[in-house]
């Protein structure tokens, strides 16, 4: 997508094809700085620090990971996945994709191993890169069909966190349809919940809607309820981190209330998500792991630099919530729209 007037991936390999370059996403909107992987150990920490986040992401920058560790130590392949593995426990996409490239280079020599990882690294992003054009292929006709009902008026979407090209390689999942309706003519506007306690909708999502010039308002998380009651939201529609084997998602907390609030209104709450996230292993949402992290992303307020203390309280810090199958009106996934997952 557009940055800064110039299409690109949220991750690259160098230019000497022995590293990844990713955006340090903790400093966006404001600045925008890449940076470049050369080890594992950096793999795993911009993941675990969120310099780099996104469930596809995720993955797409383990399996670079990955491939580093065994250019430093072709024997090093269980340990490494180990660790890239604990850097972030909800989104299953990390470990499919660490699956992957283990599963590509475990029978190989040791001196194959490494540029066969590079290679399967570059395949996931690439396929990740179709898997989100043929997401917002089939969300394009959703809202063609909200935009047909309301011909005079812009589509309004709800949106929350973020589940844009910075959340994947490119185009995003919840944001695919909308940017393609925008390319195609079709007149949106996104209402961008600021998504405490990270602000990745006010910061990124916001960011990445207005390189691309597409009519967004930031709102506070509280407020999509009151939009919905009064009309002005056509349709919510999110990422996920995980959808488990019944259907359920598991995505940025904050999420459950905005499909009660849907539900409640009579507004369609559609969940965007690549096969890569679909967890046929796990039967239902309370058997995912929720990641609990450091209260004072929600003590305190930073702008990547600067840090001011809100509160000296106790203070609790779940990074995900659950939504139940039953308030999902539909996946919008690479294969089609479906009621049901699985």
């Amino acid at each position: 997508m557009k940055l800064e007037g110039t299409y690109r991936r949220s991750i690259q390999r160098t230019a000497d094809g022995r590293g990844a370059l990713i955006l340090d996403q903790r400093k966006l909107p404001w600045t925008v700085e890449w940076v470049e992987l050369r080890t594992a150990e950096q793999a795993a920490i911009a993941i675990r620090d969120m310099w780099t986040r996104g469930a596809p992401l995720i993955g797409a920058t383990a399996a670079y990971g990955l491939a580093l560790a065994l250019a430093e130590d072709p024997d090093g392949l269980d340990a490494a996945h180990a660790m890239l593995l604990a850097t972030r426990p909800t989104a299953v996409n990390l470990r499919w994709a660490l699956d992957a490239v283990a599963d590509a280079v475990r029978a190989l020599p040791a001196e194959e191993r490494a540029e066969a990882a590079f290679a399967k690294a570059d395949a996931i992003c690439d396929e990740d890169v179709a898997l989100c054009r043929a997401i917002g292929e089939h969300g394009l006709a959703l809202l063609r069909d909200l935009h047909a009902r309301h011909p005079d008026r812009p589509v309004n979407i709800l949106t929350h966190c973020n589940a844009g090209w910075l959340a994947t390689v490119d185009y995003g999942t919840a944001t695919a349809p909308i940017y393609l309706a925008h390319e195609a003519g079709i007149p949106v506007h996104v209402w961008v919940d600021e998504t405490r306690p990270r602000n990745q909708g006010a910061l990124l999502t916001a960011f990445e809607l207005a390189g691309h010039g597409v009519p967004h308002t930031v709102i506070a998380d509280n407020a999509g309820g009151l939009l919905m009651m009064r009309g002005q939201v056509d349709a919510v529609i999110v990422g996920t981190d995980r959808v488990t084997a019944n259907g359920d998602v598991c995505n940025k907390i904050g999420t459950y209330l905005k499909a009660l609030a849907a539900h409640d209104s009579g507004v369609p709450f559609y969940v965007a998500l690549p096969y890569t996230t679909f967890d046929p292993h796990t039967l239902s949402g309370a058997d995912v792991p929720i990641e609990e992290r450091d209260p004072g992303e929600l003590t305190s307020l930073s702008d990547g630099e600067a840090s001011v203390r809100v509160t000296r309280s106790q203070a609790y810090n779940p990074a995900f919530d659950v939504t139940p199958a039953r308030l999902v009106t539909g996946y919008i996934t690479e294969s089609g729209v479906k009621d049901r997952i699985g």
